[in-house]
C-alpha cells in the first residue's frame, strides 16, 4: 500500500471516529498522523521495514502497528470494523455544505436518518425544524446541497480523470498492438469537471486493443464492446470510452474526439463554405482525402495555425488562428515562484523552512507565505504576536537561503463590511495581502459586489483570492457582478487569483479572457496547505491556458528580482 493510500485511510478513520461521536482528540490523532506522513519524503515501506515509524511526530506504538498492518497486508481490521459500525450513507452526507459530523449524528440518533434520500424527505416535510441547531435557513441550505449533489452525481474533478486516463494510456502503450494512443475529450481540453474519459488509439488489430482495454484491473463493468469502440465503467464509477482507428485516420479522429462539440460544429460550417467535408475519418475535397500527418497539418488545410486543445471551445479560437493571432499560452515552466501557501503557523502542515526547501527542489526562486488572518479562528488565524514571530523567522530564513526569497504575506478575510483584518500598522508590515471571503456567502448580489469592491479599494490589498468562492461539485460561487469587480481590480491595480486547488479552480476560465482583454493581471497560486499541494499550480496553469493567458499576464511568471520591484507586492 502506498503512502497516499495510507494517508487516505488515516483521514477516513479520523472521520469515522468523529461520526461515531468519539473524543475529538482521538480523531485528531489520526488526522495529525496523516498530515505528518504527508510531510515525510521517505518511502513508507522503508520506514516500516526499518521500524522507524515511531520516530515521526504524532505516531505512537498503536498507530505504528496499524500503519504497518496496512503497508504489509493492504488491509486493516480496525478500519474494516469501524466502517461496519458507521452507515455508509452518513459519510455521503458530509458532502452536503453545512453538515458536519456533529449534526449528522444528531440526525442519525434522533431521526434514524442513514441516507441522503431519507434526509431529503425529512427536509421536504419540515421535520428538521423540530431539532435543536436546525433552523429554516439550515434546512433550506441542506436541501440546496442535496440537489447540487444529485446534479453532480456523474461528474468528477479533473485530477481524478487525468490520473486514471494516464494509467489507462500507459497500459495500452505497453501493448504491442497499439501504434498511437492519446487522451482525448474534455481531459485533453483541460476542463475542470469531467463526466468520462475518452481514449483514442490507432492499430491494425483493433480487436486485440479492445481485449487489453476491457480486461484490465481498472474495469468494473463492460457496457459495450465493438470492433472499433468499447465503453466501460471503471472501479471508481467513472465511464471510459475507447475508439480505435487506422493510423492514417489518427490526426482527424484526434481532433474530432478532442472536441468540443461547439468547436467542431463551427469548423464544419467553415469547411462547408470552402467546399470541404470533414468528419472523424478525414478531410475530403471532391470526395478525395486530404492527407494530414498530424493536427498541425489538419489546421493548415483551413489556413490556420495549430489551435491548442485547451482553446477549442468556440470562444474565438478559429478566427484568431486564421489571422495568426492566437496567444502564446503560459506553460508550467514559465512559473518562477509560488504565492498563497499556508504554513503550520495556521492550518498548513509544514514549516516555512520545509516549504522553502520544497519550492527550491521544484526550481522556484521565491515563496509568498500567506497564512490565515485573525478572524479565521477555525483555521488558526494569526494573532499580532504570531505575525511578529513569523516575520522574524522569515527574516532569518531569507538570510539562510540567500539565493531564494520569502515574501511576507497574509490571506486576510474580507469581513462582511468589506474591511480587511488588522489595523493599518499591521497591514503595512506585509509584502503582499490576499483578500478572500470565507464567511457570509449568501449576501444579495449588489451587497456582495460592494463588499468585494470596498476591499479592492483598500490600498494594502494586492490580490483578490478565489474571487467567486465556488467549490466545484459542492458549492456555487456567491452572487457578484463580475464586470464591476474586474473594472475595480484594474483601476486599483489588484491582481486576480487563479486558485489552482482542483476543488476550486477559481476564477473560472470563462471569465478570464474578457478580464484579460480589459487589462486585468493574474497570479496562479496553489493555495497549498502542504509541500505536496505546491504541485496544484499545474491545474491553475490549465485554467490560465483555457482563459488565453500568456506569460506577460501572470504575476508569478516574473523572476525574483522582477517581483521585488513590483510596486503592489513589495512596499
Amino acid at each position: 500500500m502506498t503512502k497516499q493510500e495510507v494517508i487516505k485511510i488515516l483521514n477516513d478513520i479520523g472521520l469515522l471516529l468523529e461520526l461515531k461521536g468519539e473524543n475529538f482528540f482521538k480523531s485528531k490523532a489520526y488526522y495529525d498522523a496523516a498530515n505528518n506522513l504527508e510531510i515525510i519524503e521517505e518511502d513508507i515501506g522503508v520506514l516500516v521495514n526499518e521500524n522507524r515509524l515511531q520516530n515521526i511526530k504524532g505516531i505512537g506504538k498503536a498507530l505504528a502497528q496499524k500503519i504497518t498492518e496496512l503497508v504489509l497486508t493492504g488491509e486493516l481490521e480496525y478500519y474494516k470494523n469501524l466502517k461496519q459500525e458507521v452507515p455508509e450513507g452518513l459519510i455521503s452526507m458530509l458532502r452536503i455544505p453545512g453538515l458536519g459530523p456533529k449534526k449528522i449524528m444528531i440526525l442519525y440518533n434522533t431521526l434514524g436518518i442513514t441516507t441522503i434520500e431519507e434526509l431529503k424527505k425529512v427536509c421536504e416535510n419540515n421535520e428538521l425544524l423540530e431539532l435543536p441547531k436546525f433552523s429554516k435557513k439550515t434546512q433550506d441550505k441542506i436541501l440546496e446541497g442535496i440537489n447540487n449533489i444529485k446534479e453532480n452525481l456523474d461528474k468528477y474533478h479533473y485530477p481524478v480523470g487525468e490520473i486514471l486516463a494516464e494509467e489507462i494510456i500507459d497500459i495500452l502503450k505497453q501493448s504491442k498492438y497499439v501504434q498511437k494512443c492519446e487522451i482525448a475529450g474534455s481531459i485533453r481540453r483541460k476542463k475542470e469537471v469531467l463526466k468520462d474519459i475518452d481514449i483514442l488509439a490507432s492499430s491494425e488489430k483493433p480487436d486485440e486493443v479492445m481485449n487489453v482495454f476491457t480486461s484490465c484491473y481498472y474495469v468494473k463493468e463492460i457496457i459495450s464492446r465493438g470492433e472499433t469502440k468499447s465503453s466501460v465503467i471503471l472501479q471508481n464509477g467513472m465511464k471510459s470510452d475507447i475508439r480505435v482507428v487506422k493510423d492514417s485516420q489518427f490526426p482527424f479522429a484526434l481532433h474530432h474526439f478532442t472536441g468540443s462539440k461547439e468547436h467542431n460544429t463551427a469548423l464544419r460550417h467553415l469547411a462547408k463554405k470552402k467546399g470541404i467535408k470533414i468528419n472523424e475519418y478525414g478531410i475530403f475535397k471532391d470526395e478525395k482525402l486530404i492527407d494530414c500527418k498530424d493536427e498541425e497539418d489538419f489546421f493548415g488545410v483551413f489556413g490556420m495555425e495549430f489551435i491548442p486543445p485547451e482553446l477549442r471551445e468556440n470562444y474565438g479560437e478559429l478566427e484568431a488562428a486564421k489571422e495568426n493571432k492566437l496567444p502564446n499560452l503560459i506553460s508550467i515552466n514559465d512559473i518562477r515562484g509560488v504565492i498563497h501557501v499556508h504554513s503550520n503557523y495556521s492550518d498548513g502542515n509544514a514549516s516555512i523552512e520545509q516549504l522553502v526547501q520544497a519550492c527550491m527542489k521544484r526550481g522556484y526562486t521565491y515563496l509568498g507565505i500567506s497564512d490565515h488572518s485573525k478572524t479565521a479562528i477555525y483555521a488558526g488565524g494569526l494573532t499580532h504576536d504570531e505575525i511578529k514571530r513569523q516575520h522574524e523567522e522569515i527574516d532569518y530564513l531569507n538570510e539562510k537561503y540567500s539565493k531564494f526569497q520569502i515574501l511576507k504575506g497574509i490571506e486576510s478575510d474580507i469581513l462582511p463590511d468589506g474591511s480587511l483584518d488588522y489595523n493599518e500598522k499591521i497591514l503595512k508590515s506585509f509584502d503582499f495581502i490576499i483578500g478572500s471571503i470565507h464567511s457570509s456567502f449568501n449576501m444579495a448580489e449588489d451587497i456582495m459586489t460592494n463588499r468585494i469592491i470596498k476591499a479592492i479599494t483598500n490600498p494594502y490589498m494586492t490580490i483578490l483570492g478565489h474571487p467567486t468562492g465556488r467549490l466545484l461539485l459542492r458549492r456555487e460561487g456567491y452572487k457578484i457582478n463580475m464586470d464591476k469587480i474586474v473594472n475595480s481590480c484594474i483601476k486599483n491595480n489588484v491582481i486576480f487569483e487563479i486558485n489552482a486547488n482542483p476543488y476550486r479552480l477559481d476564477i473560472d476560465w470563462r471569465y478570464i479572457k474578457a478580464a484579460k482583454e480589459k487589462g486585468a493581471k493574474f497570479v496562479i497560486s496553489p493555495d497549498a496547505h502542504s509541500t505536496k499541494e505546491i504541485e496544484y499550480i499545474k491545474y491553475g496553469v490549465n485554467v490560465a491556458r483555457k482563459g488565453w493567458l500568456e506569460k506577460k499576464d501572470i504575476l508569478n511568471a516574473l523572476d525574483h528580482s522582477e517581483i521585488a520591484n513590483y510596486k503592489k507586492v513589495i512596499n
